[in-house]
């Protein structure tokens, strides 16, 4: 059933109700410093999200199954928005250079306010 009831209303000449709006797209960046910040951010539902603006160490998966806390050089490469890399926007699915070497990110730092990566051969 639809939440628009009662007579049919041309849907596409309406304005958008503030539940159907979403928030801003949000770009975590790699720091410059050795500081990182971190915001909560109202979910709806009422829930919370910790946000990442600025990141400077990443949670490295081992092959052997444990995970170091590693300090993050570059933004090599992101498939995502070309951009990206020149930008230092850190998203799911690019490519860091660590001190360990490189690691693809597998976690979603503007949704969970961490990044996880595993290292890559």
């Amino acid at each position: 059933m639809s939440q628009y009831q009662g007579r049919k209303i041309k849907l596409h000449l309406m304005k958008k109700k503030r539940s159907d709006l979403g928030s801003d797209p949000r770009k975590p960046k790699l720091s410059s410093t050795d500081e990182e910040d971190r915001e909560n951010v109202r979910a709806r539902g009422g829930g919370e999200k910790t946000v990442a603006n600025r990141v400077k160490f990443v949670n490295v998966s081992m092959p052997d199954g444990k995970t170091k806390k590693v300090k993050i050089k570059v933004v090599e490469d992101n498939a995502a928005n070309k951009d990206f890399r020149r930008e230092n926007v850190l998203s799911l699915g690019g490519l860091l250079d660590t001190e360990l070497g490189k690691v693809k990110i597998t976690s979603r730092p503007s949704q969970e306010g961490v990044v996880n990566a595993t290292l890559l051969k």
